[in-house]
């Protein structure tokens, strides 16, 4: 069978390199003539709602995903008229709207921050009487790996913060004093089957994520399991789904969610059964879901930006390196590298070797 994929970069280059061993192919759509993935899937440049493109797609494909929340519903909508699209098109909607997506894990019982919608300056300067200072204004589409929000301190500084961000519609949430971030990959199949991988704990820099590690028996998996299992039951949700939670002593807020395969998840390729990609294409072709225990104990650290020694970083025992053929800009992740170790102990220092090398 032939996948189609809404997207064309590393997450979809990594979605095909794990289909290929199960006799699957693949078509990208993607506007960018450079896509990434593109040498390992039939191109498709094209913009994301092109009806031509989209036409190309549907003809070619038995079903069609999707690597990112920002492409447009509506094309989401439109090819899953003519063949099955996963995860659906609602899920899609809710994740790539911050106010929509945080009222459905309130209205699910799941905690979050303190959140007003906030529609123009007079609005920001109620949503703040109500939240309290800090907080942080974060754009309601649109925003990812920091962009799109920006931490208010001050009442002084609510006109720039709001030009700052475009002006557009946005939300203001309490600023959280957290314990630490942590995410559960979670998947669902077709026909309903469910499983979780262990909870990652993860380390942002200037709002991108930078350190993923695997937290084998944490004592809030039952809690994040709970919270994920509600959001795949309500949104009849087929593939993998990603939420990051704030820790707060023994609370989970949920920050955010992501209908798709998930950066946090990158350390399942080789610390895990099974990886989240693998799994992804087993739930949307409703095939048996593969083990999600970890094996050893793994981490994942991104490459931003630049790379290092590559030669130095093959060099360390348990250590592989993901490059995803993308010219290096400031900020662009351009690969990752997973370590896997036996204990504890050792992912740590190999993990301070690696950090030596970056």
């Amino acid at each position: 069978m032939k996948i189609g994929i809404l997207g064309g970069g590393q997450l979809a280059r990594m979605l095909a390199l794990a289909g290929y061993p199960l006799g699957l192919d693949f078509m990208v759509l993607e506007p960018a003539a450079d896509a990434c993935a593109g040498p390992l899937s039939e191109h498709v440049t094209a913009a994301y709602d092109d009806p031509e493109g989209l036409e190309k797609l549907a003809a070619a494909c038995g079903l069609v995903t999707y690597e990112f929340e920002s492409v447009p519903a509506a094309a989401v909508e439109r090819l899953g008229l003519s063949l099955p699209v996963f995860p659906p098109a609602g899920a899609l909607a809710t994740a790539r709207d911050r106010n929509h997506e945080k009222t459905l894990f309130n209205e699910l019982g799941i905690e979050t921050a303190p959140f007003v919608e906030v529609h123009d300056l007079r609005t920001l300067k109620k949503a703040v009487a109500q939240i309290g200072l800090p907080a942080i204004l974060k754009t309601r589409t649109l925003g990812y790996d920091g962009k799109g929000q920006q931490v208010i301190r001050s009442g002084d500084d609510l006109q720039a913060k709001w030009v700052a961000i475009g002006e557009v519609p946005a939300i203001l949430e309490g600023l959280v004093d957290f314990d630490r971030e942590v995410s559960i990959i979670a998947v669902r199949s077709v026909s309903g089957e469910m499983a979780f991988y262990p909870l990652a704990e993860n380390v942002h820099h200037e709002g991108i994520l930078r350190l993923s590690t695997c937290l084998p028996d944490d004592s809030h998996q039952p809690l994040a399991e709970d919270y994920a299992r509600r959001v795949l039951k309500h949104m009849d949700y087929v593939g993998v789904l990603a939420i990051e939670f704030f820790q707060v002593g023994s609370h989970l807020l949920a920050n955010e969610m992501a209908p798709r395969v998930h950066n946090s998840g990158h350390w399942t390729i080789e610390g895990a059964q099974t990886s989240q990609f693998e799994n992804h294409l087993r739930a949307i072709l409703d095939l048996p879901l593969g083990g999600t225990a970890p094996v050893g104990h793994a981490a994942m650290v991104n490459l931003i930006g630049e790379l290092p020694d590559t030669s130095a970083v093959l060099q360390l025992k348990n250590t592989h390196l993901h490059l995803y053929g993308k010219m290096p800009r400031a900020g662009r992740k351009i690969g990752h590298v997973t370590v896997r170790e036996d204990s504890e102990r050792a992912l740590q220092a190999r993990l301070a070797q690696l950090q030596d090398l970056m």
